[in-house]
C-alpha cells in the first residue's frame, strides 16, 4: 500500500522515482490513544486544511461525496513508501505525497468524518487507523492490512464497505498470495523475523479464500453497475500479488466509468483520460478488478 506493499511495489520498481524522501523529510511524534502516529507539521496544518476545504461537499449520494473530495486532491504527487519511516510502525499521516492505497484511504477516511459530522485531528487520526489496520487497531507492521484483497475484506468486516464484485459479474478465483514473504529483501521491516513470520501467516489466511473478480472481458457488459465512489481494484497476473494498484470510479460527462486515482503514469492524481475498460487494456498483467462500495 503506501509503503512498499505489493499494490505499488511492482510499478515503483519498474519507474525512475523521484526522491520521496522530500515530502516526508520532517517529522513530529505524538501519541494518540496510545499509539505512536508519524506526522509533519505541514501534514499536520494540510489534515487541518483540508477538513475545512471540504466543508459543503457533502451529498445525498455518499459516493458522490467521496468523488467530490477525491478531486480536491488532484494534482498531489504520486509518491511510494511513504509509510516506510524508521524501525517501529506507526500511523504516518502524509498528504503531501500519495501513492495509491494511501490516496484512498485519506478520500474514504475524510468522506467518513463529513458524512458523520466530525472534524478535528484527532478524528482524522482514529478514523485512518481504523480503515489501515487489521480490525482498526495498530498493533505493528503486520497489523497493517498490507494485501488489498485482505484490505477489502477487513474493511467490510468493519461495516465500512461492502464488496459487490460478486453482484456485477464477479467470479470466484484462487490464487497464492505471498509476493511479500517471498521478496522479503524488498521490505525493510521483514528483516525482523518475527515480523516476518506474521506476514507469512496473514498470507496463509488469505490463501484459505477465494478471491471474486470480475474478469478484463467482463467489465464493459456489467459497467452501468458500477457507481461513482465505488473503489476499484485491479487484480492481476504477477505470481504472488493479489492487486497492483486502485482508485476510486467516477462517471463522468462521456457517461463511462473512468478512475480517480494517484496515478504511476502522469505521477499526480488524476482522472483517467480513457474510460477504465480501455485503461485497464493498456495493462498486460491486468486480469480485472474487484470493487468495493463504501458505506456511510
Amino acid at each position: 500500500m503506501g509503503y512498499i506493499c505489493q499494490v505499488c511495489l511492482f510499478s515503483f520498481i519498474m519507474i525512475n522515482q523521484r526522491n520521496w524522501c522530500l515530502f516526508v523529510c520532517t517529522f513530529l511524534f505524538a501519541t494518540v490513544n496510545a499509539q505512536q502516529i508519524t506526522c509533519s507539521p505541514a501534514d499536520k496544518k494540510a489534515v487541518e486544511n483540508k477538513i475545512m476545504e471540504i466543508d459543503g461537499l457533502l451529498e445525498n449520494d455518499f459516493g458522490k461525496t467521496i468523488v467530490a473530495i477525491g478531486k480536491t486532491f488532484m494534482g498531489t504527487p504520486y509518491v511510494a513508501k511513504t509509510l516506510e519511516i524508521g524501525d517501529t510502525e506507526t500511523l504516518v499521516i502524509n498528504l503531501q505525497g500519495l501513492d495509491c492505497t494511501t490516496y484512498v484511504e485519506n478520500i474514504l477516511a475524510f468522506s467518513l468524518m463529513l458524512e458523520k459530522g466530525k472534524a478535528g485531528f484527532d478524528n482524522f487520526t482514529e478514523t485512518l487507523e481504523n480503515i489501515r489496520y487489521k480490525d482498526g487497531q495498530l498493533a505493528g507492521y503486520a497489523s497493517r492490512l498490507h494485501y488489498f484483497s485482505e484490505w477489502i475484506a477487513n474493511n467490510q468486516k468493519k461495516g465500512l464497505l461492502k464488496d459487490i464484485t460478486a453482484e456485477i459479474g464477479g467470479t470466484e478465483i484462487t490464487k497464492n498470495i505471498d509476493f511479500m514473504s517471498t521478496h522479503r529483501n524488498l521490505y525493510p521491516f521483514l528483516s525482523d523475523d518475527e515480523n516476518f513470520k506474521m506476514i507469512q501467516a496473514s498470507e496463509n489466511n488469505l490463501n484459505d479464500q477465494p478471491i471474486c473478480i470480475v474478469p478484463q472481458n467482463q467489465i464493459k457488459v456489467n459497467e452501468h453497475l458500477i457507481q461513482t465512489g465505488d473503489i476499484i481494484a485491479l487484480t492481476t497476473s504477477i505470481a504472488g500479488l493479489d492487486i497492483t494498484h486502485t482508485g476510486i470510479a467516477t462517471r463522468e460527462k462521456d457517461g463511462r466509468i473512468h478512475l480517480l486515482h494517484a496515478s504511476t503514469g502522469s505521477m499526480e492524481v488524476e482522472v483517467s483520460e480513457l474510460p477504465l475498460v480501455d485503461y485497464l487494456k493498456k495493462i498486460k498483467s491486468n486480469t480485472g478488478i474487484m470493487v468495493a462500495r463504501p458505506s456511510s
